[in-house]
């Protein structure tokens, strides 16, 4: 974070919750896993979001809400 705000970086890439409160209170844009993969999908750089999601939730341990998994669907066009 500490490197972002230094750099001036467009975004940063953060999933954790409390990282992301402080990240917005430096004034950062921020943007995490799912965000990234809801973008390439609508980019057509990938195919599918939910098999990646599944394989994160099941296989990482990412924890994601019903809510942020319908959403991303939806988002998704899935």
């Amino acid at each position: 974070m500490a490197l972002a705000v230094e750099l001036n970086a467009d975004r940063l890439l953060i999933d954790e919750r409390l990282g992301r409160t402080i990240a917005l209170q430096y004034g950062l844009k921020i943007r995490g896993l799912i965000g990234i993969l809801v973008t390439a999908k609508n980019q057509g750089l990938i195919s599918a979001t939910k098999p990646l999601l599944d394989r994160l939730i099941g296989e990482a341990g990412f924890r994601v809400s019903q809510a942020l998994y319908d959403r991303t669907l939806h988002e998704s066009g899935e």
